[in-house]
């Protein structure tokens, strides 16, 4: 799936949402429904200034009562602070809950996100699988909580106003409602357009994200062809699209402010109006009227904040939705359902009539048929493009075959438990990706169970001993990310290493030394004849000088397997593809020399 196309049509299916939010909930509800509880009274208690200035006005001010008048004043305060507490603790359960349910929800997608198959990273970019793996799930986990915390105390604070509205005048609280219900109409017609733009503005932060990872990870290219203006155009353009898109945003929802206000000061015009003739017609007291009106100015915060806060649920309804299709991505590649455990090798690998694509229609491979047995090494070569990558990215399973099979031992490796093919496979790459941490942290990868006896000893044979030495902290010394503190040669001693501790039965040679000058690559040669040794081994190389002493030759052409045997015999092929890159290479190397 490429996320960059998901439309979030689930956006408005409110109870289907809360219900898959509500197991991430669940292990903190007790915590949650206390605070929902708290906010029951942080909202009521905003009627008790309103209703308190009914007895103000009729006792205090007309009736001249000296205790209330100071008794109500000291009322207010005790009930202000009280709000205060409860006010603090509610904001504070709620973001406890509310980081914990967003951090339940990272855990949760990062396992899913650390089991898809390469083609999955194929079709999405870095910043997009940031912003919807990162920022996504924060969105929607941790603001669900806060904004139904604060629709809970705003609408418990309107009811309190209501009910202090209907003790005052029925007659005048119907009016005032009837008027702030045609107030909150705005928000229902806008909810389609918020979730549009919601999901676009999020896809541009993805690509926003992307630029600032291909700015970093390409900073040497960038300044090799003067590219700079060229990204940070790109940068400008994607933030005027991002600004483009809010302020279509706000453009629709701004208006539904101040049309609010003016509903609402009708209906405060109105109001006055007839409770000032119910008052000189006796039917209603001063201090009343004072109280009503009151509570109907106070009624339009929480009427707006519930509002506001509907506007941001439908904001946060689309990222959880975003959210909720990550859980139900499934890897292409995945465990049959009575796979068996590979334990141990006994006879060898097969490729039988293998046909692969990445792209439907786009054929990479076709008709593989490859027989390679324990303890063989195999070389793969051919032009660049030719398929020899692919061969090797289909043996632990990357991706599956489009048709036909590769067995091992004789059983179709799709019937394996992928954990315990991968576990029989060790791969060293062209560009070796290291992980921030120690030079030890990155050798243990391959054996975390590995002694110090057995560490020792892959550092030797992998001739990391050379160059630890003068490390300022040996094996213990801090590469940074990617190894970038480690030269070329290095880093693929260190993945070689890895690859030795793993001691996997099966090894693939990606290109290992194709980007290493001459006296890394003679370094890193003897280093990956000790890790061959006894084991079955596909070599795939641009150097030819390199795999002379490969058991057999496989040469890929155009996906098609052109030829097959020893150095010897595919040099004996009257005017054979083998032949013909060798003497190329040969000549150039010969040029070079001269």
């Amino acid at each position: 799936m490429k996320l960059k196309n998901s439309q979030a049509l689930g956006a408005f299916n409110y109870a289907y949402l809360l219900k898959r939010i509500y197991v991430f909930i669940k292990p903190y509800l007790g915590r949650v429904i206390i605070g929902f509880i708290i906010a029951i009274p942080v909202g009521l208690l905003d009627g008790v200034v309103a209703y308190a200035l009914k007895p103000y006005m009729d006792e205090v001010l007309i009736k001249k009562n000296m205790l209330l008048a100071f008794l109500i004043p000291f009322g207010i305060i005790m009930f202000a602070a009280l709000q205060g507490v409860l006010r603090y603790l509610n904001d504070y359960l709620a973001n406890w809950c509310g980081q914990k349910v967003t951090n339940s929800v990272k855990i949760a997608l990062f396992d899913r996100l650390v089991h898809m198959d390469p083609k999955f990273y194929d079709d999405n970019s870095s910043g997009i699988v940031l912003t919807r793996y990162l920022s996504d799930p924060d969105t929607a986990s941790r603001g669900i909580l806060d904004n139904i915390k604060a629709f809970t105390a705003a609408g418990t604070g309107a009811v309190a106003l209501i009910g202090v509205m209907l003790y005052n005048s029925w007659q005048l609280a119907l009016v005032g409602v009837l008027v702030l219900c045609v107030a909150f109409l705005p928000v229902a017609l806008i909810r389609k357009r918020i979730k549009a733009a919601s999901t676009k503005n999020m896809v541009l932060g993805g690509d926003l994200t992307t630029n600032f990872n291909e700015t970093y990870s390409g900073n040497k290219i960038i300044a090799a062809y003067n590219l700079s203006k060229h990204q940070h155009q790109k940068f400008i353009n994607n933030i005027n699209a991002m600004f483009d898109v809010n302020m279509s945003l706000v453009k629709r929802a701004g208006w539904m402010s101040p049309i609010m206000y003016l509903i609402a000061s009708v209906g405060i015009a109105l109001v006055l109006g007839y409770g000032t003739y119910l008052v000189i017609t006796g039917k209603m007291s001063s201090g009343s009227l004072l109280s009503f009106v009151t509570s109907l100015l106070l009624l339009y915060k929480p009427i707006k904040t519930m509002g506001n806060t509907l506007t941001s649920l439908q904001t946060l309804f689309v990222a959880m939705d975003r959210t909720f299709e990550l859980f139900d991505l499934n890897p292409d590649i995945a465990d049959k359902e009575n796979a068996v455990a590979l334990e141990q090798i006994k006879d060898g690998v097969s490729f039988e009539h293998v046909f692969f694509e990445y792209e439907k229609d786009v054929p990479v491979l076709k008709d593989i048929n490859l027989n390679v047995k324990l303890g063989e090494t195999l070389a793969l070569v051919g032009n660049s493009g030719g398929g020899k990558s692919t061969i090797a990215n289909l043996i632990p399973r990357f991706y599956d075959v489009k048709s036909g099979s590769i067995k091992i031992d004789g059983v179709d490796i799709r019937d394996y438990k992928l954990e315990s093919l991968r576990n029989n496979i060790a791969i060293v790459f062209q560009d070796n990706f290291l992980f921030s941490g120690t030079i030890r942290e990155n050798l243990l990868m391959g054996n975390f169970n590995a002694t110090d006896e057995q560490i020792e000893e892959v550092v030797r044979a992998a001739h990391l001993d050379e160059f630890l030495h003068e490390m300022p902290d040996g094996i213990d010394t801090y590469i940074g990310e990617r190894g970038t503190s480690l030269s070329g040669g290095q880093r693929q001693r260190v993945a070689i290493a890895r690859a030795m501790l793993k001691n996997a039965p099966i090894i693939i040679l990606d290109e290992a030394t194709s980007a290493l000058d001459n006296k890394s690559e003679a370094i890193v040669q003897k280093a990956l004849e000790n890790l061959m040794k006894n084991k079955t081994v596909f070599v795939i190389a641009h150097r030819l000088s390199t795999i002379s002493n490969a058991d057999r030759i496989a040469v890929i052409n155009e996906g098609e397997l052109a030829e097959i045997g020893t150095h010897e015999e595919l040099m004996n092929l009257p005017n054979g593809k083998y032949r013909l890159l060798y003497e190329m290479q040969f000549n150039k190397a010969e040029q070079l020399s001269v």
